[in-house]
C-alpha cells in the first residue's frame, strides 16, 4: 500500500509541476500542441483516403516516414554514449547528462513507432503483427526483430530512469543491484537496435543500393555523431534556462564523442563512394541517380550534396580546436541536419530508383506527409520536455516525498 501511495504522490506532483512554469514554457507547449492538432487532422485525411494522399507509390514504397524512422533509431541509440561512461566506466562528468540522454531516447523511440504506424496506413493495421491474432513471423522476418528490439529498448530506457528518479523522489539511494544489470543490457541493446535496422535493409536482395557491408557500421557512426550532437544543443539550453548543473567539462567530453564519430562517418562515406564509382557496375545506378542524377532526373542531387557539405563543414569545425570551442553548437546543428539528409532521403529513396524494370519514378513528400511528420516531431518534443522537466525537478529536489 505504501508503494501505491508514494507512486500516486509522485504522479500527482509531476503533473502539477509540468502544468506550471514560466510564460516561455507555456508558449512552447502550446506551439507543440497546435502542431500536433494540425497533424492529427492530416492523419485523419490519410486514414480516410488512404496512402494515395502521400507522395509514395508502387515504385517508391518508403518515403518521408521511413526515412525519419531510420534516422531516429540512431538518435535513440545514441543514449548509450552517456550510459556507458556514467554507469560502466564510472565517469562522474556524464552523470548529470545521462537522464537527459535517456529521456531523449524514450522520445525518439516513441517517434520511431509513430512513423512506422503512419507508414502502415493506420494503427488498425498493426494487429497483423500481434502473435495469436496475426503473424509476427519471428524469427524469420527482420521486421519482427526490429519491432522486438525497439520495444525492448523503450522498456529499458523507461524503467531504469524511472526507478532512479522514484528512489530519489523518496529520498533513498537507488540500489545498483537493481538497475546496473539493465544498464549493461541497454549498452548491447542500443547497438542491436541500429544493427537490426541496418540488416532490415541489407536483407533486401532486390535493392543493391542497400547491399553494403558498411551499412551497419555507418549507421552506428552516424548515430553516435547526430544523437550526442543534439544532446549537446539540448544541454546548452538546459544550462541556460534552468538551475540544473551541466558543467562545461561534460559538454566537452560529449563533443569529443561527436567529433570522432563524425570523422569515422566521413571515412566510411569516402569508402562507399570509392566502391560505387571507381569501378561502376549496373548496381551503381542508384548511387548515380543520388549523387549526379540519371536521365534528367535529379531531384535528390541538391539534397545529398547539401547534406555532405554540412557534414564535412561540421566535422572540420569540430576537428579544429579553436573553431570547436567557438562554434560548437552551430557545428552540432549542421551535423544533425546533414546526417538527417544523408541517412533519410539520401539512403531510403535511392534504393527504389530505378525500379526493378528500370523505370525511374521520383518521389517528393506531399503536404499531408509533411504535416504528419511535423506533428510526430512535435509529439517527441512534447514528451521529451515533460520527461526532462520532471527529471530535473527531482534531481534538484524541487519535488520530493520528504517535503510532504
Amino acid at each position: 500500500m505504501g508503494f501505491l501511495k508514494i507512486s500516486g504522490s509522485f504522479l500527482s506532483d509531476a503533473f502539477k509541476f509540468v502544468t506550471h512554469g514560466p510564460t516561455a514554457y507555456h508558449v512552447w507547449m502550446t506551439i507543440l500542441t497546435a502542431i500536433m492538432l494540425v497533424g492529427t487532422g492530416a492523419y485523419y485525411v490519410q486514414i480516410d483516403k488512404g496512402l494515395i494522399v502521400t507522395g509514395m507509390s508502387d515504385n517508391v514504397g518508403w518515403g518521408l516516414y521511413i526515412s525519419n524512422f531510420t534516422f531516429l533509431v540512431g538518435v535513440a541509440a545514441a543514449a548509450v554514449m552517456l550510459v556507458l561512461p556514467t554507469y560502466v566506466l564510472k565517469d562522474i562528468d556524464f552523470a548529470n547528462a545521462v537522464l537527459i540522454g535517456e529521456g531523449l531516447a524514450v522520445a525518439a523511440l516513441i517517434m520511431c513507432m509513430a512513423f512506422v504506424t503512419v507508414d502502415m496506413g493506420g494503427p488498425a493495421n498493426l494487429w497483423h503483427m500481434i502473435p495469436g491474432i496475426g503473424t509476427l513471423n519471428w524469427p524469420n522476418s527482420m521486421l519482427s526483430w526490429d519491432v522486438l528490439v525497439l520495444l525492448g529498448y523503450l522498456i529499458i530506457n523507461i524503467s531504469i530512469p524511472a526507478y532512479i528518479l522514484f528512489c530519489r523522489y523518496k529520498g533513498v539511494e537507488p540500489k545498483k543491484s537493481v538497475y546496473v544489470p539493465g544498464v549493461f543490457l541497454s549498452v548491447f541493446w542500443a547497438v542491436g537496435i541500429h544493427m537490426v535496422t541496418a540488416f532490415l535493409y541489407q536483407g533486401l536482395m532486390a535493392r543493391p543500393f542497400w547491399n553494403n557491408a558498411l551499412l551497419g557500421p555507418r549507421f552506428l557512426a552516424s548515430a553516435f555523431a547526430a544523437g550526442p550532437a543534439l544532446i549537446i544543443v539540448i544541454l546548452t539550453l538546459i544550462r541556460k534556462w534552468t538551475e540544473y548543473n551541466i558543467t562545461q567539462k561534460t559538454i566537452d567530453k560529449i563533443s569529443m564523442v561527436v567529433t570522432v564519430a563524425a570523422q569515422i562517418n566521413l571515412i566510411m562515406l569516402i569508402s562507399e563512394l570509392f566502391k560505387e564509382f571507381y569501378f561502376p557496375t549496373h548496381h551503381s545506378i542508384s548511387a548515380q541517380y543520388l549523387f549526379f542524377g540519371l536521365d534528367g532526373h535529379d531531384a535528390l542531387v541538391p539534397w545529398i550534396w547539401t547534406g555532405i557539405l554540412l557534414n564535412v563543414a561540421a566535422t572540420v569545425i569540430l576537428t579544429v580546436n579553436k573553431w570547436h570551442k567557438k562554434f560548437l553548437n552551430v557545428a552540432c546543428i549542421m551535423l544533425f541536419v546533414g546526417i538527417w539528409v544523408e541517412k533519410g532521403f539520401g539512403l531510403i529513396i535511392p534504393g527504389f530508383i530505378p525500379g526493378q524494370w528500370g523505370k525511374i519514378v521520383e518521389y517528393s513528400p506531399s503536404v499531408i506527409e509533411i504535416m504528419i511528420t511535423l506533428a510526430i516531431y512535435a509529439l517527441g518534443a512534447f514528451i521529451f520536455t515533460i520527461l526532462a522537466k520532471v527529471g530535473i525537478a527531482v534531481e534538484l529536489g524541487q519535488i520530493s516525498y520528504k517535503k510532504k
